[in-house]
């Protein structure tokens, strides 16, 4: 694979002058640009550049409102609905989350759900963003079917990802964000691009057998939960929290719905948020340091979110595919 190396700058002035160019304001075109860039940041490419094509397509068939003004409705004290006008969901997470962080500093626990958006990005952003500000964050979304539930082979779920993330004062927080497939499909398609394989079981061919092939799997086969029975019950909690809680679309029914641009589906997401001052006390930090200490004594553990984190101390350029840099030009 030929890569090219771009400054982070550089890699956001190519993700906002392809949105500008294809209907995105000012303020659409720097929430997405920004998530885009703090992906490649991190070394998380699957929700990087390798996005941008499909944004601009969900653009072109204006499928998503590139001009979004989304609106928070308190429905609650404790919660919050954002009204995402159909615009991407990193500009209604935006809209979003100040107030979702005042309410759970006022009240202990705080609920955002968040309806008619398109999500393609990762969802660390958000729950990251609440650790920053000394709360514990929870976040989860649904997508087009491509993960069969166990003992299926058909799609039902989507790869329905869930982050969680832990503040730690004076420290990066902890922080996962993962797929209840086996992988992510991003990274089954980065994978197809770059010609690797991945683990034997990821997902199935079209014919219904385990392969090794992210190109047989991403093309008319399916991923598989991860942990079998254990993971199929969580991609489909999730469906319920970012679909039947919030009041949006399951997976199934943003297939029905999507015009099959190549861009994100319409959906929705649930995030909540909790103050570990509020709930556990002012020792509630040194408590869970504790914890921590005895987690990375063991030989070979290191805490969630701990390699993106130190990929974020390199402030030098990043290596991006060629082919995925000339494309992105194409389309300006």
């Amino acid at each position: 694979m030929n890569t090219t190396s771009l400054e982070l700058n550089k890699i956001y002035d190519l993700a906002y002058n392809v949105l500008k160019k294809h209907g995105c304001d000012d303020f659409n075109a720097e929430s997405v640009a920004t998530t885009v860039t703090h992906a490649e940041r991190d070394g998380s490419v699957s929700h990087g550049l390798f996005r941008i094509p499909g944004y601009v397509a969900s653009l072109k068939s204006k499928k998503v409102n590139g001009v979004s003004r989304p609106s928070n409705t308190f429905l609650t004290q404790n919660a919050i609905r954002v009204e995402g006008d159909y615009g991407f969901a990193p500009v209604a997470i935006k809209v979003g989350l100040p107030d979702l962080i005042q309410t759970t500093n006022n009240h202990g626990v705080g609920v955002l759900t968040i309806t008619n958006t398109h999500h393609f990005a990762a969802l660390w952003h958000e729950t990251e963003t609440l650790a920053e500000n000394n709360l514990i964050g929870i976040a989860c979304t649904a997508y087009k079917p491509s993960v069969a539930p166990a003992g299926a082979k058909k799609p039902l779920f989507g790869t329905n990802p869930i982050s969680f993330a832990w503040p730690r004062k004076n420290n990066t927080p902890v922080v996962y964000d993962m797929a209840t497939s086996t992988m992510a499909m991003g990274e089954v398609q980065v994978a197809a691009r770059d010609g690797h394989k991945v683990p034997y079981g990821t997902g199935l061919n079209k014919e219904g057998e385990k392969t090794d092939d992210p190109s047989q799997i991403a093309n008319g086969g399916v991923l598989l939960t991860f942990g079998d029975y254990k993971g199929s019950a969580i991609a489909m909690m999730i469906e319920l929290l970012a679909a039947g809680l919030v009041g949006d679309l399951f997976s199934f029914e943003a297939k029905e719905e999507d015009n099959n641009d190549g861009g994100p589906a319409r959906g929705g997401e649930f995030i909540m948020a909790l103050s570990p001052e509020l709930i556990a006390g002012k020792n509630w930090n040194e408590h869970a340091e504790s914890f921590f200490e005895q987690m990375t004594s063991l030989e070979g553990v290191r805490l969630p979110g701990a390699r993106r984190h130190n990929n974020r101390k390199n402030k030098g350029p990043r290596e991006i595919n060629t082919s995925l840099i000339e494309k992105i030009n194409s389309l300006i």
